[in-house]
Formats: structure tokens, C-alpha cells, sequence
């Protein structure tokens, strides 16, 4: 069952605001959290926790399947997503790889490090966007 999360701007302007309907597929469990970043800012991209104008979610894991974001003013963005099984709101690592799932707009190949945000960018305009994310693991 997919329950619709919604995140809501504090000020834009409705007038220029599009929704962003993000569908998240292949979380291995329903344990924990599901924390969602969407940055404009490449420097603060994928970590963008220190961009002051990012939009942050925490979704329980149980609830991910669907999650929207209302008033997303037109521009170029990318989407950063891990699945936080232990609730620790952060990325644990093994051997400096990740133990917990992880997920981007645009799903790009993962080689070595996190993709970059132009693997990961797409655009808001003046229509909504609907976007499929897949999670994946390293364990």
C-alpha cells in the first residue's frame, strides 16, 4: 500500500509552484526511515543537509512508496535518497561502502562514489513531475 508523504514549501509563489510526485520502488524492508533531499545547489549534492535552501524529508520506511512535494518553484534539481533501516539519520558505512540502500532521481549507474548532481538532475517547470526512484544496495 503507498501512502502519499507530502512536504509543503514555507513561502513560494503558488502562481509559479509545480508538485513533484516521487514514487519509490525496491526497498528491501519496511524497517526504519526513508530520508529525501531535494537540492538546486550542485555543491550540496548528494549530502545536501548544509544547503539552507534544500527540502528535507523523513518518511517511515513503511510509507515511502509515494512521496510529494508541493510548491517546487521551476529550476533544475536532483533528488537524494537513503533508506535509514536503524533510524540513526545518517549513512552507515562498511569498508567505506554503504550498508544502507540509497537512491537518486534519474536512478544513475553507481560506479565508484556517488553520482554527480548532473547524472542526477531534472527539471521543474510550469507542469507537475512524476518521478520514479529505485533503491538499491551494496549488501
Amino acid at each position: 500500500m503507498a501512502l502519499a508523504i507530502s512536504c509543503t514549501p514555507n513561502t513560494l509563489n503558488a502562481n509559479q509552484a509545480s508538485s513533484l510526485d516521487v514514487a519509490v520502488t525496491g526497498l528491501r524492508n519496511a524497517k526504519g526511515n526513508v530520508l529525501i533531499c531535494l537540492t538546486a545547489n550542485p555543491k550540496h549534492f548528494p549530502d545536501c543537509g548544509k544547503d539552507p535552501n534544500s527540502r528535507k524529508l523523513q518518511v517511515s520506511a513503511a510509507k515511502a512508496g509515494a512521496v510529494h512535494f508541493d510548491g517546487v518553484a521551476p529550476g533544475t534539481y536532483a533528488l537524494a535518497l537513503i533508506h535509514d533501516e536503524n533510524s540513526n539519520n545518517k549513512m552507515d558505512l562498511a569498508i567505506f561502502m554503504p550498508k544502507e540502500g540509497f537512491g537518486f532521481s534519474r536512478n544513475p549507474a553507481i560506479v565508484m562514489g556517488p553520482p554527480k548532481f548532473k547524472s542526477a538532475q531534472f527539471a521543474v517547470g510550469a507542469g507537475d513531475v512524476k518521478l520514479p526512484v529505485k533503491m538499491k544496495y551494496m549488501f
